[in-house]
């Protein structure tokens, strides 16, 4: 069970919290604080959850003991305390889990990039699949998507394309995307009907705030330039694409996608700061580093985290054994959540279970 001194901690803390904001905190400290009490108030919520279940069993308890109680009461009670010790255990496992070491990026907002890998014209016909995956499993959950940059190929599938996602707990469910995806399945343009391999990778960043990451101008570069679309023709004929390219790590991003060089430039800044936020991540926990670094790949075919086999209608995630025969639901975004949470909790599993380990 949680100690009572730890859950006596958590419950000053967030009260602590909440009379600094209200005692008028601005700025960076309020931004701070605020975040702080997101994080902590379903945590709240569950800790007072099982301080009244504990006090409910406690009470039920001390009655089944007092010989003063009948019989009556006594059976009352004795099956009030069973039913409280059934939430007592579920509410301390729920507690468990919410106090786990979180990754401070799981709340935000998130970028993904995907890029066609091996597997020439499929693979970006691929490519495009998973990006109007995602912008529908977002949609169903409701955060804001919005395409940053695309660069199309010739039969209309995508080279690359960078999708921003808005929405609270984004990154938290969309890093398990991260990784090379593996597509199975006879292309339109296959004359003998033989079922083909491709691959796209994805990588998903959390989006930085400003709180987050400090730029200094004088450590950019911006070039503007005409945009150009597929085959290397021109979009337009004026400047409106921009690459920053920040000078003291050598990190360059482009944009082209909007008309507007204004757009753009706001589109690649964003960009920018991801990159580097995740940069400083990766630094202060360098076995995350190397762990996304596995994750990704370089694209190849042999690496990969699921297999998408469309003669047999059927997605494998290769990381937690999960095969589902439902690919036509889970290629749209509708189905993609049942894989998504599986991986959630899957990670909590190993992440609780490593923690009673040390705990022992």
């Amino acid at each position: 069970m949680i100690p009572a001194a730890k859950l006596d901690r958590l419950l000053d803390r967030f009260a602590a919290i909440e009379s600094e904001m209200a005692s008028g905190a601005s700025g960076d400290a309020f931004v701070k604080l605020s975040r702080e009490h997101a994080e902590l108030s379903p945590v709240i919520e569950t800790a007072r959850a099982y301080r009244t279940a504990q006090k409910g069993y406690d009470e039920a308890d001390a009655m089944i003991a007092d010989p003063a109680t009948d019989s009556e009461m006594r059976g009352l009670a004795e099956a009030e305390r069973a039913e409280l010790k059934q939430s007592l255990e579920r509410l301390d496992h729920d507690l468990r889990i919410a106090l786990l070491p979180r990754d401070a990026a799981d709340d935000s907002s998130a970028i993904v990039e995907i890029r066609a890998g091996t597997g020439g014209d499929e693979a970006a016909l691929f490519a495009a699949d998973l990006l109007e995956m995602y912008q529908r499993y977002c949609g169903l959950l409701g955060w804001r998507t919005e395409v940053m940059d695309r660069t199309e190929s010739d039969l209309g599938g995508i080279k690359d394309a960078t999708l921003e996602v808005n929405g609270r707990g984004a990154y938290a469910k969309l890093k398990f995307e991260s990784g090379v995806h593996r597509v199975q399945r006879v292309p339109a343009t296959e004359n003998q009907g033989r079922i083909h391999t491709s691959a796209a990778t994805v990588a998903v960043l959390p989006e930085a705030e400003d709180v987050d990451v400090q730029i200094n101008d004088k450590d950019l570069r911006i070039d503007v330039y005409r945009a150009q679309g597929a085959g290397g023709q021109h979009v337009n004929k004026t400047e409106s694409a921009v690459r920053i390219t920040h000078l003291p790590t050598g990190i360059a991003v482009a944009q082209q996608t909007e008309k507007s060089q204004h757009k753009n430039k706001a589109h690649a800044m964003k960009l920018l700061k991801a990159k580097l936020y995740d940069i400083e991540r990766q630094r202060v926990d360098g076995a995350r580093a190397a762990e996304r670094k596995s994750m990704v790949g370089s694209g190849d075919r042999s690496e990969r985290i699921r297999t998408y086999n469309f003669p047999q209608g059927r997605v494998t995630d290769h990381r937690i054994n999960l095969t589902l025969y439902n690919l036509s639901r889970i290629i749209t975004g509708d189905g993609l959540g049942e894989i998504v949470d599986a991986l959630v909790a899957q990670d909590q599993a190993d992440r609780l279970a490593a923690f009673e380990s040390a705990d022992s």
